[in-house]
């Protein structure tokens, strides 16, 4: 990963991509968008705009790990699409474990009041910001 610089968290489900940005010091992510997810073709070129938009040095993409740290085919679906990824923009890639991210995302939604229906809309971004914010903690940290 870069020295500083905003970075995209990248939530990856089978239906749609959450999103999430953070500063250039690496202090907080914020949730984005929610796309939905198409070939990867279609997916790079939002994901390049959104990119540009933010001048986003390098990507976190969740790592979807069994309970027991191990991995299956959903880790290794990610794990191809980082590499696909990281090819296809020229910008670093880095996998964090996602474990509890959801959880841990739809507990804030609640705390937020937010009804059921917004928080459907809202929680694979909010699952996001989460990883992204749990990956910068790491590297503002030396930890990763």
């Amino acid at each position: 990963m870069p020295d500083g610089g905003a970075l995209l968290g990248i939530d990856l489900g089978t239906q749609t991509i959450g999103t999430a940005f953070c500063d250039a010091g690496w202090r907080f992510a914020s949730p984005g968008k929610t796309l939905v997810r198409g070939k990867f073709g279609a997916d790079r070129e939002v994901l390049a705009g959104l990119a540009r938009e933010r001048s986003v040095r390098g990507f976190v993409i969740g790592l979807p790990r069994n309970m027991d740290g191990s991995e299956g085919p959903r880790s290794q679906s990610s794990r191809a699409y980082a590499r696909n990824l990281a090819a296809a923009m020229s910008l670093p890639v880095l996998l964090w474990d996602e474990r509890w991210s959801t959880s841990a995302a739809e507990r804030d939604l609640i705390a937020q009041d937010m009804s059921r229906a917004r928080r459907k809309e809202r929680i694979d971004a909010a699952a996001a910001a989460v990883i992204l914010q749990g990956a910068i903690d790491a590297l503002a940290g030396g930890l990763a």
